[in-house]
């Protein structure tokens, strides 16, 4: 045998090394995709249909009532999950309407005007630790984002609930969130 001979055989033991690896990681990756990010992870809402606007009810032109949701599909190491609701005016001008955190597991979805569930924080609309209906300024299309989060533990915050805004609640979460899903709904408000 010469040295050829031997570099061939060598380059085929390698590929069907790697061959192995790859069916390896790819059948544990199908054994447990919740761990693996690779989640089904999904918000959705009843009220909500195709085509995504958001009923009048749920903001301040209607009842000013809680959207409904449900999720399924989370990482099984799921400890709890939090909830943010936004808008984007501008990359640097977001408003938050919702924000609620310490949702325990065994809760997978909210009821409208949920009451009694989970730890609010405050609003952008008037700082107070509520649910604020969408409410913005000028005619046209909104888009307003609901984001369920799921979490590996607790958050640890130690500021009062009234304190609680979107970007401390994110920052809490930041190393303890395994998936995120969310739900995009329109509004356009007639003035």
């Amino acid at each position: 045998m010469g040295i050829y001979s031997n570099i061939k055989i060598l380059l085929r033991f390698l590929f069907l090394l790697l061959v192995a690896i790859i069916i390896i990681l790819i059948a544990c990756d199908e054994q447990n995709p919740a761990e693996s990010g690779n989640t089904n992870f999904k918000l959705t809402s009843s009220d909500i249909k195709p085509d995504s606007l958001l009923p009048k009810e749920y903001t301040c032109d209607g009842e000013g009532a809680t959207l409904p949701l449900e999720w399924s599909g989370f990482p099984a190491s799921t400890k709890c999950f939090a909830l943010i609701m936004h808008h984007e005016a501008s990359p640097t001008d977001i408003h938050w309407y919702w924000v609620l955190y310490d949702i325990p597991l065994s809760i997978q979805s909210l009821p409208k005007n949920v009451t009694g569930i989970g730890t609010l924080g405050n609003n952008s609309v008037n700082g107070k630790t509520e649910y604020a209906p969408p409410c913005s300024q000028g005619p046209g299309p909104k888009k307003y984002i609901y984001t369920i989060y799921a979490l590996s533990e607790a958050v640890n915050i130690t500021v009062p609930n009234s304190e609680v805004s979107r970007e401390v609640l994110l920052n809490a979460m930041k190393n303890i969130t395994l998936a995120s899903a969310t739900l995009t709904v329109i509004y356009s408000r007639n003035i």
